[in-house]
């Protein structure tokens, strides 16, 4: 199996990417809507270690949003509890997938988290920043201030290009998408096939 990760700044089209692919994609941020909405150890684990705040059981976006930008340490402290049961969830996913050519994973701190194998393939997806925030602000939970705390626990975006072994550059068209992605895939085929 070959791990293909996408990499990138917020909103540079990860997500899209991921299901060009056309194999298994383990999302990130669509585990840990579920973990919020489902995972009543979370919720409890988010009571005890934010006591004076009001968290609802499923847990509401908008409850984690005025948790961090009352404290915005909190978001270190959130991202402790959720970084666990969220890696638990893609060891299953890896495992359920194990027999499959490639699995894609979108996973916004895949390179900070430490998630890299060896031989995984890192996609860096290259956006120009006005596209990204246009896009982003079309968002229903878009908040600039939490952007930019989301931001600072992010490696630089050039840190994240270097250590990537294709870059896409997306300017959001699908035809070019798909073709980058059909790129990637022959090439990666063609390597698995002369090893």
């Amino acid at each position: 199996m070959i791990r293909i990760a996408l990499v990138g700044d917020i909103g540079s089209g990860k997500s899209y990417f991921s299901k060009l692919f056309k194999f298994p994609v383990f999302n990130a941020d669509l585990e840990v809507t579920k973990i919020y909405g489902k995972d009543k150890n979370f919720n409890k684990l988010i009571r005890k270690k934010f006591p004076q705040q009001t968290f609802s059981f499923p847990l509401k976006k908008e409850e984690l949003i005025r948790c961090i930008l009352s404290n915005p340490g909190n978001l270190k402290r959130i991202t402790k509890i959720v970084h666990p049961i969220v890696r638990k969830k893609l060891n299953i996913f890896l495992k359920r997938n194990k027999n499959k050519k490639f699995v894609v994973l979108d996973i916004p701190l895949y390179l900070e988290n430490k998630l890299q194998l060896k031989n995984d393939v890192i996609v860096y997806i290259d956006s120009k920043n006005k596209d990204i925030k246009s896009r982003l602000s079309k968002r229903k939970s878009f908040n600039n201030k939490l952007l930019k705390l989301f931001k600072k626990i992010q490696l630089p975006l050039l840190a994240k290009k270097k250590k990537s072994d294709f870059i896409i550059k997306n300017n959001f068209t699908t035809k070019k998408a798909k073709r980058s992605v059909k790129y990637i895939l022959t090439q990666l085929r063609h390597e698995r096939n002369n090893t």
